[in-house]
């Protein structure tokens, strides 16, 4: 057999019923000849409840502080899905971040792995032990608890099968039981995948999709960890294979759009007429790219006159801070004044197919434009096209598109 990594979510630990059902696949795969490192999120709804708390006492909170105490939810859960292994007659330890060594630069509350250190683990393994790992976290350089953001527990998950280079990593989801052509809650006929590429994932990841994090399928991706995204409720299923693109996937050849992801956590803010002079851009967005803010997509308008407008979108979680920055910059530059909407929605099409087919913005913009919904921005790449909208449209806008390319369940 060999060495496999299971990660479980919060609302598949969320009580104690829960955790003993993980508890016995855990148990179950162990049994079958594996080895077993399982990574565990905090109980559902425990890290919003520890960030409500914070915010009641400091608004906003200090990171570093943040980040020890939502640190914590995860700490229970993996003490007791340990205690309950032992309680089924098996061996297991649990570990926090800074037990095993899981080294991340002092970003708080979006740090960034830079090293495992494996060898004990393996060790542990060796042994016959379950390992329980805390999700979610890692230590700094200076030994400050550090956490690698939202889903930072899949991130966890596939850096320590890449460290102990494990046959596979599990994600075990309580609310889906694969990867679908787009959310299933919103369009009831989306199509679950049997496998998808890392680049595809990537992109529907970074665009929206909540399967999986962003960073997690990046660092799959990088060391080639092949990811099998399945329901806890149904352990023994087959859900969806996140691999390296290759032959055998027949329906990247036959099947031009993969999926459709979008993304509410977006806003749109204009610099209006700022002077059209080599080193502006650099000017507006160093000082957002230094206060940690991650712009997405960018527009420059023609210049008239000497000026011109730049509209960019940032996560809308950062509003509220981006618009400080940019009415400090507006003011340097000498620009006219600053527009903002936090009411918008990004809409993604992608699918490998797009690198050798055309005519993919045609029919995502004919039919858009027949359900009168309003293009503001449009970005491409090659495999993903992405429209910003009115976030009143969203649910409009994925079905039309899940229609208009064909990617629901065959009836």
């Amino acid at each position: 057999m060999g060495l496999i990594v299971q990660k479980y979510g919060g609302t598949s630990v969320s009580n104690l019923d829960k955790i003993k059902w993980v508890a016995e696949h855990v148990v179950k795969t162990k049994e079958q000849g594996n080895q077993v490192l399982v990574v565990v999120s905090a109980m559902a709804g425990e890290t919003d409840r520890l960030v409500k708390l914070c915010l009641q006492v400091m608004d906003p909170p200090d990171e570093r502080e943040l980040d020890v105490i939502t640190s914590s939810g995860e700490q229970v859960s993996s003490g007791l899905l340990s205690m309950t292994i032992k309680s089924l007659g098996h061996e297991a330890l649990s570990f926090q971040g800074h037990q095993i060594r899981i080294i991340t630069n002092n970003a708080h509350s979006k740090a960034k792995i830079v090293r495992i250190d494996a060898e004990r683990i393996k060790d542990i393994l060796a042994k016959g032990s379950i390992v329980v790992v805390a999700g979610f976290q890692g230590v700094d350089h200076d030994g400050n608890v550090t956490t690698l953001g939202r889903g930072g527990s899949d991130l966890s998950a596939v850096a320590l099968a890449a460290a102990l280079d494990a046959d596979s990593c599990e994600l075990y989801k309580d609310d889906v039981d694969g990867i679908y052509t787009t959310d299933p809650a919103m369009v009831p006929n989306a199509r679950k995948l049997d496998k998808i590429s890392y680049e595809e994932m990537l992109e529907m990841a970074s665009l929206g999709s909540k399967v999986l994090q962003a960073r997690a399928v990046e660092f799959a991706k990088k060391f080639e960890v092949p990811l099998h995204v399945r329901p806890t409720s149904k352990p023994d299923s087959e859900g969806t294979w996140v691999v390296e693109e290759n032959e055998e996937m027949s329906h990247m050849e036959n099947i031009l759009i993969s999926g459709i992801s979008f993304d509410k956590n977006q806003a749109k803010i204009t610099i209006a007429q700022v002077p059209d002079s080599p080193g502006v851009a650099a000017n507006i967005f160093t000082p957002l790219g230094d206060s940690g803010i991650v712009v997405d997509m960018i527009v420059q308008n023609i210049s008239i006159e000497g000026h011109t407008d730049m509209t960019f979108t940032v996560p809308r979680t950062d509003f509220k801070k981006s618009i400080i920055i940019t009415e400090e910059i507006a003011k340097k530059l000498g620009a006219k004044n600053i527009l903002s909407d936090d009411k918008i929605t990004k809409i993604s099409l992608v699918g490998v197919g797009m690198k050798t087919h055309s005519g993919v913005a045609t029919t995502m913009f004919k039919a858009l434009a027949k359900e009168g919904i309003n293009i503001m921005m449009i970005s491409t790449s090659e495999i993903k096209i992405s429209c910003v909208i009115e976030e009143k449209y969203t649910e409009l806008a994925v079905r039309t598109l899940h229609d208009a390319f064909e990617l629901g369940e065959e009836k």
